[in-house]
């Protein structure tokens, strides 16, 4: 066991849970020091383990591993691996991935509003009408009202899953903010189809790590395999035995970003609004099962009905992908009109010229979107914005404010980097004409943000 996860090697205090804060964990403080607090709940008090810190830290970082007195919202984890008293009790920190399990998704929900608004607050200077507790809608287990079969549980979602090896060849996990390995035997978040492979039953020495689609329109699923160097053939011929013949398998190389494919095909087949999406192995696609469909439903609420898009209309996929949004941009303005994709994954822009190459008002541009904005100029009628975790950043908000569009609709996946760049587009007379925040990532901090902006007349 690596040191970093000794419970000797650590000390313990008791503090009151104080507010939410964005990345996953709450705000304490012990002898005027700030700890941020993981597993925990505002108002409760509890004993937590410092994992990250020292007399000359700033901050420290904790998780908790005695409740002493519980919020009315904590509920039991549903997955051992991930809680962190459990886990601290077998002398090892918790599992990424689900640290607001022990939070009833209401409460979860609620919580995430009180960080959006904080970040817009701080951020933007933007003040949200509604409370915090509207704000975060649930999508549920029926793609976007809870499951009439049953109370929402939000488990079996994903549908795309990223997993680590032990140094014995076992499927695992990492700690959070840590290089140990833990080893795992199921995945609730992740849907049936998913579970039901049992990698963990698999010998994956070789392999450094492996990433798994299992697409919701039910096409065949996509094992992907990261070996390690000096990984041979023999090795990865035993592994291909080991899975099922239905299961395509690919292998990935991070450093050339190649995929070679070993059996079946290095693609998924996904579905959404009512079009096909060819999606290499390491391209990238939205986890949730539900959320490509509710992403584009938030999309085209704002901009179609709003008659921003129409017949005739130019307009713009931003950091596009495989497509997602330009097909039905395109069946918007149909063929008299333009839709222009940029993506700057190479790979995944290749997706898109396949997925679209039957729409002849698409032009499909792979490169990075300030410089395709400079040498492609053009008025725009609205436009999708659709960034990393990074979100824009200045120069781009800027390239859009001056080509002129009536409308842009702006995804994002990090309430921070968002409320920012709105900071910059109200600097460019811009502002927030809508808003809608989706739960697509329950148990995690996580959500997705679909924001309609608007010049100020």
């Amino acid at each position: 066991m690596s040191p970093d996860t000794q419970t000797h090697a650590h000390t313990d205090l008791v503090v009151d849970v104080g507010p939410v804060a964005h990345g996953g964990h709450c705000v304490a403080r012990h002898e005027g020091r700030v700890v941020f607090v993981r597993h925990g709940i505002p108002g409760e008090k509890v004993r937590v383990r410092i994992t990250d810190g020292g007399a000359a830290a700033k901050f420290w970082r904790a998780d908790v591993v005695e409740v002493l007195e519980a919020s009315p919202d904590r509920v039991d984890h549903f997955w051992d691996l991930a809680d962190s008293r459990r886990s601290w009790s077998h002398r090892h920190p918790p599992v990424g991935g689900a640290e607001l399990g022990h939070i009833s998704l209401d409460r979860q929900r609620s919580l995430k509003g009180e960080v959006l608004a904080e970040q817009l607050r701080r951020l933007a200077g933007i003040e949200l009408p509604a409370p915090v507790e509207s704000i975060v809608e649930g999508i549920g287990e029926g793609g976007g009202e809870p499951a009439a079969s049953g109370p929402e549980t939000g488990l079996g979602w994903r549908t795309r899953a990223g997993f680590a090896v032990t140094p014995g060849g076992k499927l695992g996990m990492h700690a959070h903010r840590s290089d140990s390995v833990l080893p795992v035997r199921e995945m609730p978040l992740a849907v049936d189809r998913i579970n039901a492979l049992r990698l963990w039953d698999i010998d994956l020495q070789g392999i450094e790590r492996v990433e798994v689609a299992a697409p919701a329109n039910g096409s065949r699923p996509l094992v992907l395999l990261v070996p390690a160097p000096g990984t041979r053939a023999k090795r990865l011929s035993a592994i291909l035995a080991q899975l099922p013949d239905d299961v395509s398998v690919a292998t990935f190389d991070p450093g050339k970003t190649e995929t070679v494919q070993l059996r079946g095909r290095s693609y998924v087949q996904e579905t959404a609004a009512g079009h096909d999406y060819r999606v290499t192995g390491a391209g990238f696609w939205q986890i949730h099962r539900h959320a490509p469909d509710a992403l584009v439903g938030a999309v085209t609420g704002f901009l179609h009905d709003g008659g921003y898009v129409a017949q005739g209309a130019v307009v713009a996929d931003l950091y596009a992908g495989a497509g997602l949004f330009t097909a039905p941009l395109a069946d918007a303005v149909g063929e008299t009109g333009s839709v222009l994709s940029v993506e700057g994954s190479p790979g995944t822009s290749r997706d898109a010229r396949k997925n679209l190459h039957g729409a002849s008002q698409v032009e499909i541009v792979q490169g990075r979107v300030e410089r395709v904005l400079r040498e492609k100029p053009r008025n725009f009628d609205a436009l999708v914005l659709d960034p990393p975790r990074a979100g824009a950043g200045k120069a781009v908000v800027n390239q859009l404010i001056g080509a002129g569009p009536r409308a842009i609709a702006y995804v994002s996946c990090d309430p921070a980097s968002f409320a920012r760049d709105l900071g910059y587009f109200q600097q460019g007379g811009w502002g927030l004409a809508g808003l809608r925040a989706l739960d697509l990532y329950p148990h995690t901090h996580h959500m997705e943000t679909v924001a309609l902006l608007t010049p100020r007349r």
